[in-house]
This record gives structure tokens, C-alpha cells and sequence, in this order.
């Protein structure tokens, strides 16, 4: 890349952002990091993306991603040292992140936030929301390895792991207690493991919500 850095708007505990600052990383691209108050949304990120949900990346020649999965897929474009992008079959890996980001987070948001919606159920939802957690787990077991071995699609990470892992960490999260005495060992390390990683941690940068005229931020801090 040349020219000024990207710009990344971000809100650390998103899983959506989550999922883009990771692709950055393992890509090796630095951004300014621009961290978003979702109380108080920074009108310069409003302006280059109307529908103002995080993350969004703003590019040096002015285009703009506004959707977590572009970010990554324009991330890995750059660098895939991990083979992210060619592990696995495709078309299975993309339906995997799209019942993901379909099924399974309108059943996780009915079972976390349920006071948002009418007549939601909690436990309806989260019973729902456990036939795809299932899924991972038939999934990560298919490969015939031991569990904290197996990713989503062999013994390496992938896109889909990254993409699917930081929602079902929100999940798992709500109530700990309950999730983890489920019978699932491989979605249990398969979690752990992403959970205690280096990539994991160096995504996880935590700082105070930008504001016009702030000293840049740089994304990832240098080691």
C-alpha cells in the first residue's frame, strides 16, 4: 500500500469489528484507529458510511468498507500469509459464516438482548441458537482430530474460524456458568484456543474513543 494509512473506525468489544481487526493483523497492514463511542458516533465516520455501524475502513484513495466481512476479504487481498482465504472448501465456508451471521446472531441477540424485542424468549433463543453451536461442533470433529487441534476446516484457522469465533465467544459469554458444562470439548478448546491467542490479544487494543484533533493511534501497537 502508499499514501496515508487506512482509517479504521472500531468498537473493541463489536464482534463484528472484532472479526475485521483480526483479518488486519494477520495481514500485516497498519490502520489509524479511530475507537467509536456507539453513544456518540463520530460525525467523520458517519459521513463516510450513512449507515454507521462499525468497523468501517477508509481508504487512502477515499473508498470505503462498511461491512466486516469486505474488510477482511480486502485485508487477506493484501496478505494471506495463513491461507485464510483457500482453506477448506469455499462454498462451504461461506455458508458456514452466513448462518452464522444469519440464523445464529438473530437467535443471539433474542437470547442476550432480549428486553429489545417483543415477546422474545431467551431460552427459546438460546435453544434455537444451539443447533448451529452443534454444527461447530460436528464440524470441528469431522476432521479426526483431537479437540484444540481441529479448526472449522482442518488443522489450521481459517477465515471461517475468525469470522464465526467472536460471535460464539459472546454466546458462551452471557452465561458462562450454563455454557460451559455443555458436552461440546471441541467447541470448549476450539474457544480457549482462540481466546489465549497472540492474535487474539494484539486485536484486542484497548483505547479511549477518538475525537477530532487527537494524536493518531496506530493500529496494531507495534510489539
Amino acid at each position: 500500500m502508499s499514501g496515508a494509512l487506512p482509517i479504521l473506525y472500531s468498537f473493541r468489544r463489536c464482534p463484528y469489528a472484532m472479526r475485521g481487526r483480526m483479518a488486519l493483523v494477520i495481514a500485516g497492514i497498519t490502520a489509524e484507529l479511530r475507537e467509536v463511542s456507539l453513544k456518540a458516533k463520530p460525525e467523520a465516520m458517519v459521513a463516510a458510511s450513512p449507515k454507521a455501524t462499525v468497523p468501517v475502513v477508509v481508504l487512502d484513495d477515499g473508498n470505503v468498507l462498511e461491512e466486516s466481512l469486505a474488510v477482511m476479504h480486502w485485508a487477506l487481498e493484501q496478505n494471506d500469509p495463513e491461507g485464510w482465504l483457500s482453506a477448506g472448501d469455499g462454498d462451504a465456508r461461506n455458508a458456514l459464516i452466513a448462518a452464522n451471521d444469519g440464523p445464529f446472531k438473530h437467535h443471539l441477540d433474542r437470547y442476550k438482548y432480549f428486553t429489545r424485542y417483543d415477546n422474545a424468549d431467551p431460552i427459546e433463543h438460546r435453544a434455537e441458537a444451539m443447533t448451529f453451536i452443534e454444527r461447530l461442533e460436528a464440524q470441528l470433529a469431522s476432521h479426526e482430530l483431537q479437540p484444540g487441534e481441529s479448526q472449522l476446516f482442518g488443522a489450521k484457522r481459517s477465515m471461517a474460524d475468525i469470522a464465526i469465533f467472536p460471535f460464539v465467544r459472546q454466546f458462551a459469554n452471557h452465561d458462562r456458568g450454563w455454557f460451559d458444562v455443555l458436552p461440546l470439548p471441541h467447541i470448549h478448546a476450539w474457544l480457549a484456543g482462540h481466546l489465549a491467542s497472540d492474535l487474539f490479544a494484539t486485536a484486542m487494543q484497548k483505547e479511549k474513543p477518538w475525537a477530532p484533533g487527537d494524536v493518531v493511534t496506530l493500529f496494531p501497537l507495534a510489539a
